[in-house]
């Protein structure tokens, strides 16, 4: 069932979220939202992935 749930969240993100890799953003140079995304995304992909 939680498995289910983030690969679900994880589609999502994908259609919803913008992705930063493909717009080469610096990290260092990131604004605090855009680092919250980054790290949402991670944490539902790890969750999605387990």
């Amino acid at each position: 069932m939680k498995k289910s749930m983030f690969k679900f969240l994880a589609k999502l993100n994908k259609l919803i979220l913008p992705s930063f890799t493909k717009k080469e953003l610096d990290l260092t140079k990131a604004k605090k939202w855009q680092l919250a995304v980054i790290g949402w995304r991670a944490y539902v992909t790890m969750n999605a992935l387990d």
